[in-house]
């Protein structure tokens, strides 16, 4: 019974743990809502462009993750339905009215969602998408856990974003500034290494992705 109790006790504090993680996240892209296009529109739209046009012909129903502000709604080619979530209400409001400005309604939808314990079912998406946001969700492994579940195996996982030095000089100073980081909603730990090996997706590559390679483009393929 005491060993119960303690792996209970342990349980609870990793909840009490993400469940303060997240309200971090949620108050720091509140506070980012307002300017957030401003400041990362024009210095990452052509990541974005780069990575929306690495989908694959036949992906017809994408899941994007981490929307946003549904900045990148925009740039998906027609016939292309996208399905946005994301952990900012403050965010996705602004989304929903770039959707309803660009006259998106028929081809583009936004949920309020944890991206580590989704609602859809699985396989239900041809493709994911994760722009900027497996730096800024608490457990990246959990949330590529959920995306390898609601894509359909064979399907496309594409992870854009700029990601910590494994090793040397540039993994000790991110160390070093994770804490700042994390107040901004950044997870300065995150590298593509930590990313790569994870279960039930084959890693199919990583390639520059804008800024003279300072962003990255990680591509995955789900398996069977």
């Amino acid at each position: 019974m005491a060993g119960q109790d303690r792996t209970r006790s342990r349980g609870a504090s990793a909840r009490a743990v993400q469940r303060l993680r997240e309200e971090e996240v949620v108050g720091a892209y509140a506070r980012w809502a307002p300017v957030y296009d401003h400041i990362f529109g024009p210095i990452m739209d052509g990541s974005r462009r780069a990575a929306v046009a690495a989908l694959p012909a036949g992906a017809r129903k994408v899941l994007e993750v981490g929307v946003g502000t549904g900045i990148s709604l925009p740039f998906y080619p027609r016939g292309v339905d996208v399905v946005g979530i994301d952990l900012s209400p403050d965010m996705l409001a602004i989304a929903r009215r770039r959707i309803a400005r660009h006259g998106l309604s028929t081809s583009a939808t936004v949920h309020e969602m944890d991206a580590s314990a989704m609602t859809f079912a699985d396989g239900a998406f041809d493709a994911v998408m994760a722009m900027y946001v497996m730096t800024v969700v608490p457990d990246p492994a959990a949330v590529l856990s959920e995306i390898r579940r609601v894509v359909k195996p064979g399907g496309r996982v594409l992870v854009l974003g700029h990601f910590a030095a494994d090793s040397g000089p540039k993994a000790f100073f991110g160390t070093l500034l994770a804490p700042i980081s994390r107040r901004l909603g950044w997870n300065a730990r995150v590298t593509a290494g930590s990313l790569a090996g994870h279960p039930g997706l084959r890693f199919v590559g990583d390639r520059p992705a804008g800024l003279s390679g300072f962003y990255r483009l990680l591509e995955f393929e789900a398996e069977a």
